[in-house]
C-alpha cells in the first residue's frame, strides 16, 4: 500500500551553481592522477560491467570511466539506449535484454554501475534478475524517500515521466536489491539531496560510502574511480564491506555505513 512521501528539499541553488566549477576541478584532478590510478587500482577478473548514465545523459558521459575499467581488465558496456529520458515505454525491458545478452556472452553475472537515475535502473534490474547481477554500485542515485522533490530536475523528470505511468514500484524503490549493493553519495551534491542517495537500512551485503565532490562530476572523480575499481575487484561470492582506513582514507571517504 502506497504512503505519502516526506518532503525533502532539493539542494540550494548556491550549491547547484557551483557544480560546473567543481566538475572542472574534478576533470583537472583526473588528468593529473589518471596514470597513478591505472597503476594503483586493482586488476579485474575479466567479468562484464555495464555503466548506466543519469537523467538526460548518454553513454558518452561515462566514456572515460568505461575506458579506465577496460584497461583494468573488465569487459565494459554502456547501456546502449542513447539519452536517458527516464523509465519510458520499453526502456527497462531493453535494459533487461541487454543484461541477459551480456550474461550469456560471458557466462557469469554482470556488475552494474549507475550514475543518478542510472543507479535506480541498476537497482531495479538487479531486483528483477538477482541471479544475473554480481553487484550494484550507484553514484548519487536518489532512491530514498523524498526523492520526488529532492533533486533540481525533479519537475522536468515528472513532466517527461508522469508519476501514475512509472513502471517502477515506488513503494520498494528505497529497498536494497537482493545482491551486494553499494550506494556512493556526496554531501556536496548540488543536484540531488544527498539524504536520498544513501541506503538507510539493508541486508548484510549493503553499504553506503560518502565521497567528496559534485554530482555531475561523479564519473570523473578520481576518488570514485579508485573506489569503483576496488569494489569491482572483490571476488565473486566474497563480498565484504569496504574497510575504513587512516586519516588520508577518511579524507577521501569520510563515512562508510554497512549492515
Amino acid at each position: 500500500m502506497s504512503h505519502p512521501e516526506p518532503y525533502v528539499p532539493p539542494p540550494s541553488m548556491l550549491l547547484a551553481l557551483t557544480e560546473i566549477h567543481r566538475v572542472a576541478v574534478e576533470l583537472f584532478s583526473l588528468g593529473l592522477s589518471r596514470k597513478a590510478l591505472a597503476r594503483l587500482s586493482p586488476r579485474g577478473d575479466g567479468h562484464g560491467v555495464m555503466l548506466l548514465p543519469g537523467f538526460l545523459a548518454s553513454d558518452t558521459y561515462s566514456g572515460a570511466m568505461r575506458r579506465h575499467l577496460s584497461r583494468l581488465n573488465y569487459e565494459v558496456y554502456g547501456w546502449g539506449q542513447g539519452q536517458n529520458l527516464g523509465p519510458r515505454d520499453g526502456v527497462l525491458e531493453a535494459l533487461e535484454e541487454r543484461l541477459l545478452q551480456i550474461v550469456e556472452r560471458h557466462g557469469a553475472p554482470v556488475s552494474l554501475v549507475g550514475h543518478s537515475l542510472g543507479g535506480i535502473f541498476a537497482r531495479e534490474v538487479a531486483r528483477l534478475h538477482p541471479d544475473k547481477v554480481r553487484q550494484v554500485i550507484s553514484l548519487g542515485s536518489p532512491f530514498g524517500e523524498g526523492r520526488l522533490t529532492a533533486s533540481i530536475p525533479a519537475r522536468l523528470f515528472t513532466a517527461l515521466n508522469p508519476l501514475d505511468e512509472l513502471p517502477i514500484d515506488q513503494d520498494t524503490l528505497a529497498d536494497a536489491p537482493p545482491v551486494p549493493t553499494t550506494a556512493i553519495y556526496s554531501k556536496g551534491d548540488g543536484i540531488v539531496n544527498w539524504q536520498t542517495a544513501w541506503q538507510r537500512d539493508g541486508h548484510p551485503q549493503t553499504q553506503s560510502i560518502q565521497v567528496r565532490g559534485s554530482h555531475c562530476g561523479m564519473t570523473f572523480n578520481p576518488a570514485i574511480w579508485f573506489l569503483v575499481a576496488e569494489l569491482l575487484a572483490v571476488p565473486l561470492q566474497q563480498w565484504r564491506p569496504y574497510p575504513q582506513g587512516g586519516t588520508v582514507w577518511r579524507m577521501l571517504y569520510p563515512a562508510v555505513h554497512a549492515w
